[in-house]
């Protein structure tokens, strides 16, 4: 049984995402089911074979200062925009520098920068290259900035571990709380790298949804019509603080338990056993049975065979008992380093409501997946405790429990 001083709780909540400007916006899309992907509207997506892609639905042009964002990689303008949004949502909690540290993951950081400045040097020289360049290509840019801004000294730290980034940014935070290292974190992922060698890359995988002609249908976990994600840019963080920091305080969730696993087996390939130590491991931290669990926010990428392992691992764990399971990639498409931060913010809003999103665009379930309790339609939950799972190339898994505040 934990003590109160080692409850942790989010506190608050922000996001940028191609579904809305804010955390609010973003859950009231995903509760309506509404679609966050469309055409490539960049000039260099013309010749490429992937054409789609979620872009933010709030430019960070419309958020920020201009000189502000000037000196920032495209990563590190959401990284701020949603941290500031968090932080104000949390009540711009009253800590000591020292007792308040910033976990950022992100998948690619400041790779856009990178490039850019690569044609620019190329093209016109080294003098033309801006002297912004190496802050803003730094994958620990996000989280340095923040930090920054919040005047945040107990650590700022930057997990790299590709999609499972978001979610292990949460679950560093939750160790930082417990082991007593701060008092508040603020915690998330972000990402921005819709550019043309990425989706060069992605198509030559055969990893990336080629539904050009269909952007609304082309992220369709479980669905037989899968064909593989859909890259999106954003960024979304929470706050996360010790319960016993302002008792009165409004709590959108206990984040209860969390474990980080690897498989040690491909470098692409998800395997079943290493994403089930992940998720029998956050149960176990949170001290809960599988059959406590109500819902779960699968990673589910729409890739053919990713979402077959994970499907293997749920039905591993939970047996016969069968939670609801959602999967908003369906709607924002995949936002790598973000997403699984942005999974465990809409696993926090869902349990504050009592209200789950469906999977968007399952309209034939494949026969694979019949053990699982897929959520087709919108609607109440009531249950106190949920799970929201994300793994990433090179094996990376992170599984995280959050229950009712």
């Amino acid at each position: 049984m934990r003590t109160e001083y080692d409850t942790v709780v989010v506190s608050g909540l922000g996001a940028t995402t191609p579904l809305g400007g804010t955390a609010p916006a973003t859950w009231r899309a995903m509760c309506e089911g509404r679609n966050g992907i469309r055409a490539l509207d960049r000039p260099w997506a013309a010749d490429l074979p992937i054409r789609i892609a979620g872009q933010l639905a709030v430019e960070p042009s419309e958020v920020l200062d201009r000189v502000e964002a000037r000196r920032l990689d495209r990563s590190e303008q959401l990284a701020l925009i949603a941290a500031r949004e968090a932080w104000a949502d949390a009540g711009r909690p009253d800590v000591e520098g020292e007792r308040l540290a910033v976990v950022i993951g992100t998948g690619t950081g400041g790779a856009v920068t990178m490039l850019d400045q690569d044609d620019v040097l190329e093209r016109s020289g080294v003098r033309k290259v801006s002297p912004h360049t190496v802050p803003m290509l730094m994958a620990n840019g996000p989280a340095a900035w923040v930090s920054i801004d919040l005047g945040a000294r107990a650590g700022a730290h930057t997990p790299v571990s590709a999609c499972a980034s978001g979610a292990e940014a949460v679950a560093l935070g939750l160790d930082l709380i417990r082991l007593g290292r701060a008092d508040v974190v603020v915690a998330g992922g972000t990402e921005a790298c819709l550019h043309p060698l990425p989706l060069a890359g992605f198509a030559q995988a055969r990893a990336h949804s080629l539904r050009n002609d269909d952007p609304a249908g082309a992220s369709r976990p479980f669905d037989t019509g899968r064909d593989g994600f859909v890259i999106a840019e954003g960024a979304a963080v929470l706050v996360l603080e010790r319960a016993s920091l302002r008792p009165s305080r409004r709590r959108y969730a206990t984040l209860a338990g969390a474990a980080v696993t690897s498989d040690a087996h491909h470098i692409t390939a998800g395997h079943p056993d290493g994403q089930t130590r992940a998720v029998r491991g956050a149960l176990a931290d949170a001290g809960l049975a599988p059959e406590a669990v109500g819902l779960v926010h699968a990673h589910a990428t729409s890739t053919p065979r990713g979402d077959l392992t994970e499907a293997e691992t749920l039905t591993r764990v939970f047996g016969p008992h069968r939670p609801a399971v959602t999967a908003t990639k369906s709607m924002t498409g995949h936002l790598f380093g973000a997403a699984g931060a942005l999974a465990a913010l809409a696993t926090a809003y869902a349990l504050h409501h009592q209200h789950a999103p469906a999977v968007r665009n399952l309209t034939d379930p494949d026969p694979e997946f019949l053990p699982l309790n897929l959520l087709a339609t919108s609607g109440p939950l009531p249950h106190t405790a949920a799970l929201t799972n994300a793994f990433g190339f090179g094996g990376h898994n992170a599984s995280l429990v959050l229950t009712r505040a």
